[in-house]
């Protein structure tokens, strides 16, 4: 979850917000690869989630990660909730979900570096004091009132407005895990043709990194039921946006959607100002409710892009939202897929090959289907298992034309990173058939077992 933004001047003229979004185009040798990924904490004895403070606690990973590792503390309120080290930030989401927001790195290699560090970290911390991490889309039997809301005050507006706006927003909060991938555009007309690629492929990702078949204690019937979740969440700030592949798209289209998003908050020295439901828009005319005669700064359009939560979306860069969180090698996986498809040329255009002739129907048909079914997937005549064939065989010809090898030059390129996708795409099989398959299986019907299996 993003953290308050900070260094934004006024808001003078409505073109800002627009050119705001636009300066983060950059040219190709600046592009760069920031991967982020959640993982839920738990007791390693009674399997239960971790509070926000105790002798085995968030805090006291957080606590451990800061004295031993040299991360700089982040706090709110006097509450200790994140890190900070070299560009990289580990964060709090909502039922204490731990973060890393990684730096923005070159290369596939370094960022797999950089998460395995982290997990090597956090498992030295975590092992002393009986605490366990693990990778799943969602919590497989923990209940609402089990995961405690973290001491961040976004998240306690967050928390009331999710209950009045969809069905399953504060399990979303509490009670998934994902792993995204930030990436970056070159001028307007890449951005666009991004962004239309990353949306209509993004049930691919859903699909492919299936790891949620659970929820509270059972089968649910879906692959990914985090994707099910984010289906019946909030209409205003999700979903696949068919706007976006209508003539005419750019910067100024996404800064005229943001604004018409309810708002959430405003962040003033140190305090998140309850402005839910409010709009950005009589905010630019001083008109807020909560801040009666005060006009926004950038750094409150900032704040406020946070808040949308399509399935994938724009800040200064392109963010991908699809996929679950997972196993060790999928958290590298991820970004490969998506750098292979966007970074080159060539696989960027045969991958917009594949999706442009989908309708509206066709792309949010396949954002359902994938979440329900997988790679078992068929809509309007398109096979999920075929197509995610062809994506990630456009991906690796991707990596293979970026041609980055790894430090010493040992690794001649990043398409072994999609390993995991291969296997998957010639099986059949993704993370959560592996999981119901152990559960009807060896587990005998029981979930204690995918602590120790499945754990970090």
């Amino acid at each position: 979850m993003s953290i308050p933004q900070s260094g934004g001047g006024p808001i003078e003229r409505h073109e800002q917000l627009a050119e705001y979004l636009a300066e983060g185009c950059k040219p190709k040798d600046q592009w760069r690869i920031g991967t982020e990924h959640e993982k839920f904490g738990f007791c390693t004895d009674s399997h239960r989630p971790l509070p926000y403070a105790g002798e085995r606690s968030i805090h006291a990973v957080l606590s451990g990660l800061r004295d031993r590792f040299g991360w700089q503390p982040v706090e709110e309120g006097g509450k200790l909730i994140g890190l900070q080290k070299d560009g990289a930030n580990v964060s709090l989401e909502p039922g204490g979900q731990l973060e890393l927001s990684g730096a923005p790195l070159e290369t596939i290699h370094q960022t797999c570096d950089e998460v395995n560090q982290h997990l090597l970290e956090v498992k030295s911390v975590a092992d002393e004091i009986g605490v366990g991490f693990i990778g799943l889309g969602a919590a497989p039997d923990w209940s609402h009132d089990e995961m405690p809301l973290m001491p961040k005050g976004r998240y306690a507006l967050m928390d009331g407005y999710m209950k009045s706006v969809g069905t399953l927003g504060t399990a979303m909060m509490r009670r998934t895990c994902t792993v995204q991938v930030n990436l970056d555009f070159g001028s307007e007309a890449d951005m666009v043709q991004k962004l239309r690629v990353a949306l209509a492929l993004q049930p691919v990702a859903t699909a492919l990194f299936a790891n949620s078949p659970f929820w509270e204690g059972r089968p649910n019937g879906m692959k990914s039921w985090r994707g099910h979740i984010w289906q019946n969440l909030d209409a205003d700030r999700t979903g696949m946006l068919p706007w976006v592949f209508d003539e005419g798209m750019g910067f100024e289209r996404w800064a005229e959607w943001v604004l018409d998003v309810p708002m959430y908050f405003v962040y003033r020295d140190g305090t998140y100002i309850d402005a839910l439901g409010q709009s950005f828009r009589d905010f630019l005319k001083g008109e807020l409710p909560a801040l009666p005669g005060e006009k926004p700064t950038l750094s409150d359009w900032a704040d406020h892009l946070t808040t949308v939560f399509p399935e994938a979306r724009i800040k200064r860069f392109i963010e991908m939202r699809g996929a679950d969180g997972g196993p060790w090698r999928r958290l590298c996986a991820l970004p490969a897929l998506w750098v292979g498809l966007l970074y080159d040329q060539t696989a960027l255009d045969a991958a917009w090959d594949l999706a442009k002739g989908w309708t509206a129907e066709t792309r949010e048909g396949l954002r359902v289907a994938a979440a329900r079914q997988g790679l078992d997937a068929v809509v309007n005549g398109v096979s999920m298992h075929d197509l995610s064939r062809e994506v990630v065989a456009i991906a690796d010809a991707g990596l293979k034309a970026r041609a980055r090898p790894s430090a010493g030059g040992m690794v001649p390129d990043e398409t072994h990173f999609l390993d995991a996708l291969k296997e998957s795409v010639e099986s059949g099989r993704v993370p959560a058939d592996e999981l119901l398959e152990r559960y009807h299986g060896a587990w005998g019907g029981s979930l204690a077992p995918i602590y120790d299996e499945f754990a970090y």
